[in-house]
């Protein structure tokens, strides 16, 4: 049976995590969170104190990346894959203000990507996979047979981050995520390695009104009519 590789880019709580996991489980293809990577390394270089919102140790952190070891761990109970970092499930611990505030930082690091790419390319080698992040179309795999650019407006997008963090029990407000959201959006589209940006090829989706079952019904008509090519 034929199989494709689906790329989705796009701006940051635009629900790509969300939709990719539908997808895969409808295709039964594997899944791959490239932000719960980025994360887990932010979260390594939090615990280790080579990050903070004032300083980066950039040579400290480069110096022990081979050490870092990411994995994704089915979780039958929950229907996912949750991440580890080093053996240990932060999966939860990398889902927060905190990690979201620095996690572009950590992403602008040019040996950071290197490694993480050279992973999720040996992920998707034989197709069948649906990847979601921010250069997945463009540098990742610039040969998929499916891209999809997710956008939708700062306000939009920061109103669901919010009500996700709330409904976790985090205290933040509205303002502070609003703020994360279009300081990691200037961040992403302006780093000097692999910067956000829509392959000439891919679909863009603007979400800002659609409900996700009409999102993933637009997206599988788009997977069906490549499967059927």
């Amino acid at each position: 049976m034929k199989k494709i590789t689906i790329a989705l880019d796009g701006f940051s709580s635009t629900g790509k995590s969300t939709l990719a996991k539908q997808i895969a489980k409808e295709l039964g293809y594997v899944y791959v969170d490239t932000g719960a990577m980025y994360r887990g390394i932010t979260y390594y270089a939090m615990q280790h104190q080579l990050v903070s919102e004032q300083y980066l140790d950039k040579e400290g952190l480069t110096a022990q990346l081979p050490q870092i070891k990411l994995q994704f761990k089915f979780n039958p109970a929950l229907g996912f894959a949750e991440m580890y970092v080093n053996e240990i499930n932060v999966e939860q611990a990398i889902r927060t203000i905190e990690v979201s505030r620095l996690v572009s930082k950590i992403a602008e690091i040019s040996e950071v990507r290197a490694k993480l790419v050279e992973q999720q390319q040996q992920m998707g080698k034989d197709k069948g996979i649906v990847m979601d992040g921010r250069d997945i179309g463009t540098i990742v795999f610039p040969d998929a047979e499916l891209k999809i650019f997710m956008t939708a407006s700062a306000k939009t997008r920061a109103q669901r981050r919010f009500e996700e963090l709330v409904e976790k029990g985090q205290h933040v407000s509205f303002e502070e995520v609003l703020q994360n959201v279009e300081e990691r959006d200037y961040i992403d589209t302006h780093r000097a390695d692999s910067p956000l940006v829509k392959a000439h090829d891919a679909i863009e989706i603007d979400n800002s009104v659609m409900t996700k079952q009409e999102q993933f019904d637009v997206v599988m008509d788009l997977v069906q009519q490549k499967l059927n090519n």
